[in-house]
């Protein structure tokens, strides 16, 4: 290894572990330093709502990474430390337990943490969120308990988080009752017609769906919750409540160093942020999106909460490090496990682009694409895995497609020429 300042990487995530990775095996040679907050070693976070809690999968198999993996490649992991305080200046980094480290480059990959929930009875035994492994596991042992008493449980948020943990708890014969403020579910990211049939498809399933419903307070017994009490008056009594309202990107280091923030550390496509030396990726990165064909009415930068742009991200880090700059260009992608339904999504649509129906909705397995002008710019299927594929493709290399194309399911997306860099 090198005898410079080593790469210190906070955040031993996704982002944070690619970064190592990549570096590595893009030749970097200088010390490598992965610090985590969690005493657990890098696990995988989309299984905690989609696997652990249905049972499809355990703890033991939740691993990032092998467990030779950090020595094989001379990556430092210190875990259950948390980084206090950045001087961008002097490139020091100081710890909880009173130590610190130089850096030759930064890298925040800071994540994001929990919406905190501030209405009457928020501190109950019994009110989880799910971000770690540790939430993950509370909320298993309190499934657990609800089917041994069959209580109900509320989850609070309709986002994608709350609508898998809706899920997982529904497929173990929970009675679950969902509370959404919004008119209509998932409303940021899916047009009317796939949140009506959201809706539909977790109504089908027994789950009772509540949208447009606030929440007045949670109501407790002997420390623990009993009741979601409405605004307007109702009452559901139940055993569990999870809450599934959002997040907030951990910014604080890069605050205090007086580097820029705007809904998360602003970074280009390299993931540099405004102070020398220092990087970010991930959940906490607000990174300058690429320019696509007819995308005048998109956003010119965001903060993308997946593992496929913590990963890319990462990569395009990466490449910085070792001189062989790589911008992160890729198309976004994201997931969504919800009983059997494998919701798979691409691109990013504006709420005026044409959106076109392939297939059925009835039978659960068709795609809906959203065109700009023409041009193919995301995608969204329900159990159509190769049609997310290709979809990913078409929109990376900007095609050009007719809406009567795209809803002829005989029409062969495949058969689309490409260019030869988007094959």
């Amino acid at each position: 290894m090198g005898a410079g300042k080593p790469l210190v990487i906070v955040g031993a995530s996704y982002a944070g572990v690619q970064l190592a990775a990549s570096a590595r095996e893009l030749g970097f040679e200088e010390r490598i330093v992965l610090i985590g907050d969690e005493t657990h070693a890098p696990y995988q976070r989309p299984p905690l709502s989609k696997g652990l809690l249905t049972g499809k999968t355990t703890v033991d198999k939740l691993a990032l990474r092998g467990p030779d993996f950090f020595a094989q490649n001379n990556i430092e992991l210190l875990l259950g430390r948390r980084a206090t305080t950045l001087d961008a200046v002097a490139q020091t980094l100081s710890l909880d337990d009173g130590g610190a480290l130089g850096y030759g480059w930064l890298a925040l990959m800071t994540g994001a943490r929990c919406r905190p929930f501030t209405l009457p009875g928020a501190e109950l035994d019994g009110v989880l969120n799910l971000r770690t492994l540790d939430d993950a596991l509370r909320i298993e042992a309190a499934a657990a308990a609800l089917m041994a008493t069959g209580q109900r449980a509320c989850v609070i948020g309709g986002g994608f988080i709350g609508l898998e943990v809706a899920a997982a708890l529904r497929s173990r014969g929970i009675e679950v009752t969902v509370i959404e403020a919004q008119p209509h579910l998932l409303t940021r990211s899916f047009p009317p017609a796939m949140s009506a049939y959201v809706e539909n498809a977790h109504r089908r399933r027994g789950i009772e769906l509540l949208t447009g419903h606030a929440v007045r307070a949670l109501h407790g017994e002997h420390g623990r919750v009993a009741a979601v009490a409405l605004e307007g008056g109702r009452r559901i009594d139940c055993g569990l409540v999870v809450l599934g309202i959002g997040v907030l990107p951990n910014t604080e280091l890069a605050q205090q160093a007086g580097i820029a923030v705007e809904n998360g550390i602003v970074v280009d496509m390299l993931g540099r942020t405004s102070a020398p030396q220092v990087l970010a990726a991930g959940d906490v990165a607000n990174m300058a999106l690429p320019t696509a064909s007819g995308a005048s009415n998109g956003p010119a930068r965001m903060r993308l909460e997946s593992i496929q742009a913590a990963n890319d991200g990462a990569r395009a880090v990466a490449s910085l490090l070792v001189g062989r700059e790589q911008p992160c260009t890729a198309v976004p992608w994201f997931w969504s496990d919800q009983f059997e339904l494998k919701f798979q999504m691409a691109g990013l649509p504006a709420h005026d682009d044409e959106v076109v129906l392939r297939g059925d909705m009835a039978t659960d397995r068709f795609s809906v694409f959203y065109l700009r002008h023409g041009t193919l710019v995301a995608a969204h299927t329900v159990n159509k895995p190769a049609e997310h594929m290709q979809s990913r493709k078409l929109i990376g290399a900007h095609v050009q497609l007719t809406a009567a194309e795209l809803a002829d399911e005989s029409f062969d997306l495949k058969r689309v020429p490409l260019p030869v860099a988007a094959t």
